[in-house]
């Protein structure tokens, strides 16, 4: 014969979890479930219950700790690059994934001198249809940004973790 499961007279696993606790507490089953309802026992809601991590607390805080390191890091190194290419400084090593936003930053703030220096000096590499219209104005941000990633569509896809044949939508 076949029982019956939780929700319908059965008990299921709840049973069996109640009887646990009747004997971690020492008293019967009827009077674990009577003491539960005059004392209001209740399970916190599932968002306020934090998981404990496999490799326990003190691993997982270290693990935490050493990637914001690096992150913050990577953000300082990147901070002291742009600080220096939005400064007048030269482009050739600028991050190519900022290059829109140098280009248009350069041009705001620096002045159409600059621009049309960065333009003159810049205007046979590899990117420069990306940056530059026929008639060399600056593309919109926007654009320039969907042309870099369509020009390096393969090392954005090794930078991000896409393997050939996956997502093939994506750049």
């Amino acid at each position: 014969m076949r029982r019956p499961g939780p929700g319908f007279g059965g008990g299921g696993n709840r049973a069996r979890r109640g009887a646990s606790l009747a004997a971690r507490f020492g008293v019967g089953l009827s009077n674990l479930w009577r003491r539960r309802a005059s004392e209001g026992w209740r399970r916190p809601p599932p968002e306020s219950r934090t998981p404990v991590p496999l490799e326990g607390w003190d691993t997982y805080a270290l693990a935490q700790r050493d990637a914001f390191d690096t992150q913050i890091r990577n953000e300082r190194e990147v901070a002291q690059v742009l600080t220096a290419f939005m400064a007048g400084g030269p482009l050739e090593d600028a991050p190519l994934w900022h290059l829109g936003f140098l280009m248009h930053w350069r041009a705001e703030h620096l002045g159409a001198e600059t621009a049309r220096a960065d333009h003159a000096r810049d205007r046979d590499a590899p990117w420069a249809e990306a940056v530059w219209d026929a008639d060399g104005a600056l593309r919109p941000l926007v654009e320039i940004d969907q042309r870099l990633l369509a020009l390096s569509r393969k090392a954005w896809r090794r930078q991000v973790g896409l393997p050939n044949g996956a997502a093939e939508w994506a750049p």
